[in-house]
């Protein structure tokens, strides 16, 4: 089980710094798109698309490993808890832009979604600080 767990927590830190390329790709791509005044087309969709499924893997790897850690161990301490709300506020806010998708001006969009993936990506680094050790992981 701790072999499996170890996995886990590999790919769970792994997809951690994809998701901060894709944000970084992501928030690049949608400011030059809000001050250019692109058309919104569907690699727009599809790079926030990417960027909120990566997210959602990573919250499942999470609630998998924080429940089976908690159950094993018997133990549930708070900077776990603190970490999974967090990360479960991560995934809510990442599917924010499902409320304008086909709202709006393509300016609006370029805007939310830069948006979204700032407030995201601020939420995760306080969510990854919580935990002992944070980023060095």
């Amino acid at each position: 089980m701790e072999t499996i767990l170890a996995t886990l927590l590999d790919i769970h830190s792994i997809i951690r710094w994809v998701v901060v390329v894709v944000a970084a790709a992501a928030a690049l791509k949608f400011v030059l798109g809000w001050m250019q005044r692109t058309p919104w087309q569907a690699a727009d969709r599809g790079l926030m698309s990417a960027f909120t499924g990566l997210i959602d893997l990573n919250v499942t790897l999470g609630i998998v490993m924080f429940i089976i850690l908690g159950v094993q161990s018997g133990e549930w301490p708070m900077y776990r808890i603190e970490h999974a709300g967090t990360m479960l506020l991560v995934a809510v806010v990442a599917h924010a832009t499902a409320r304008w998708r086909k709202k709006g001006d393509d300016a609006m969009q370029f805007r939310n979604s830069l948006i979204v993936v700032l407030v995201v990506m601020l939420l995760i680094v306080g969510g990854v600080a919580s935990l002992p050790g944070g980023w060095s992981r």
